[in-house]
């Protein structure tokens, strides 16, 4: 059986390897994140009109789910004194003044305006830190209003509440969910580069993964998790609406009329995959399909070639087995 080629270990080793964010670096990115936080605080004290309320670390680095390639970071900046119904380009024009007061020494370049969020770049480590703006009007958890990149509207999010979402699965598997979710989110990396118009954001596979989960899913062997994850979206055709009831009841979710609806497990009136459509789900599906067969090939190939032969055709030529 190719398990004695391929397996459990096998994977493991390739995500420490291959895939995941090494520790060292992924500390040096948080420092690096940190120096930006005191130098705005220190920053606020000397100017206590910019009505900064709180920044955090979001995104894969602060769930632990970065990959190697991971080159910049979010960091979720709450702003008070203003209301959502303040213009985007008012706000990122506010919070782009501001930054650029606080780092005097930065070159003009080192400071960009994008679509929604200002990046701040450290020349010195190639990081990127996005610096995005949410407009806090003193709601409980944190909650407060993001800029949603769907159609530019105000979204209520929390980033505490979402870091807490995933610390709790990461606490019912640990170490191995976050394991897995990399794994997938390297697979998906892979069909974005190879398939036109192929799109998978990381944060609707953690929800996937994190509903397999809840419902007893076991991580623990890589070879089976991974072909899990590839199960269920074959098998559900990824018409199944995937609701959580950490902070809402299934009842408050409003109806939607998307063909992929994975709903955000903080904001009930948000479907993350909105902007998907149904030649985009079946482009997944097709190719969690292929990723599948090519897995159950592997357990019956009578050589190692063969086996890593297909499981290159899931994680790439970089899989050496």
């Amino acid at each position: 059986m190719s398990l004695e080629h391929v397996n459990h270990k096998t994977l493991r080793d390739f995500a420490k390897d291959k895939v995941n964010l090494p520790k060292d670096r992924a500390e040096k990115f948080r420092k690096q994140a940190r120096h930006l936080r005191e130098k705005l605080q220190d920053y606020l004290k000397e100017h206590p009109d910019f009505a900064l309320k709180r920044m955090q670390l979001s995104g894969s680095l602060a769930k632990g789910t970065a990959l190697r390639t991971l080159n910049d970071i979010d960091v979720a900046v709450y702003i008070g004194g203003v209301d959502s119904g303040i213009a985007l380009n008012d706000l990122l024009d506010y919070l782009e003044e501001k930054i650029r007061k606080a780092y005097p020494n930065f070159s003009y370049d080192q400071i960009k305006r994008q679509n929604y969020s200002i990046c701040v770049s450290f020349k010195g480590s190639g990081l990127d830190v996005d610096l995005v703006p949410i407009i806090y009007e003193g709601k409980s958890d944190w909650r407060g209003y993001l800029v949603s990149q769907a159609d530019g509207s105000y979204l209520e999010t929390s980033i505490p509440l979402h870091l807490k979402f995933a610390k709790k699965r990461k606490a019912q598997q640990p170490e191995h969910y976050a394991q897995v979710v990399r794994l997938i989110k390297f697979w998906a990396r892979k069909q974005k580069n190879e398939i036109d118009g192929f799109r998978l954001k990381s944060f609707m596979i953690e929800m996937i993964l994190a509903k397999l989960s809840d419902n007893g899913t076991d991580f623990s062997d890589y070879v089976e998790a991974t072909q899990a994850f590839f199960t269920y979206i074959v098998k559900s055709n990824l018409d199944e609406k995937v609701i959580f009831e950490d902070y809402y009841k299934e009842s408050e979710v409003k109806d939607f009329s998307d063909p992929i609806q994975v709903i955000d497990p903080v904001n009930a009136e948000n479907n993350v995959s909105g902007l998907y459509t149904r030649y985009q789900a079946d482009l997944i599906v097709n190719a969690a399909m292929d990723a599948g067969d090519a897995i159950d090939a592997a357990e019956f190939a009578p050589t190692k070639t063969l086996t890593v032969q297909y499981w290159q055709s899931v994680f790439g030529p970089s899989f050496t087995g």
